[in-house]
């Protein structure tokens, strides 16, 4: 009996043996799967390195054009402040110039009253030449004031 004891332990140890056998063999594939979802890995992080200094010099470019960007628009929009304030004496003084003109207009026509009744053709022109004498007279009173261009 201690034969067939030697035996059934012997026997026991090889089927032991060769479900370990088995066992390492399914280790070694997933083992080799592991490696190569490592190297896969490996390959998607070198990209992501590459792709994250890639990045970084642009943003780096993007800072400096905003930067640049900045200067020119500070130095522009205070431009356009200057220019829209001076736009705006300029336009001040231009409604003056009309104002003025309008009341030497009305100044020079003659009153109109119901006792008129003289042709129209004659006021007309006396009206027109006044108003042009007076137009006259304020462009030389603005160019002896060195206003007028």
């Amino acid at each position: 009996m201690s034969h067939a004891l030697g035996l059934a332990i012997e026997s026991l140890v090889a089927v032991l043996l060769l479900l370990t056998i088995g066992y390492c063999i399914l280790l070694n594939k997933r083992l080799q799967r592991l490696k190569a979802d490592e190297h896969s890995l490996k390959a998607t992080i070198g990209e992501l390195i590459t792709a994250t200094e890639i990045a970084e010099r642009a943003i780096g470019g993007l800072k400096h054009t905003v930067r640049d960007v900045n200067e020119n628009l500070g130095s522009q929009l205070t431009a356009a402040t200057q220019m829209s304030a001076h736009l705006k004496q300029q336009l001040a003084e231009g409604d003056a110039v009309i104002r003025r003109v309008s009341r030497i207009a009305a100044a020079a026509r003659p009153p109109s009253g119901p006792q008129e009744a003289a042709p129209a053709a004659a006021p007309r022109s006396s009206s027109a030449r006044a108003v042009a004498e007076a137009a006259q007279a304020f462009s030389e009173r603005r160019r002896a004031n060195g206003l007028a261009a």
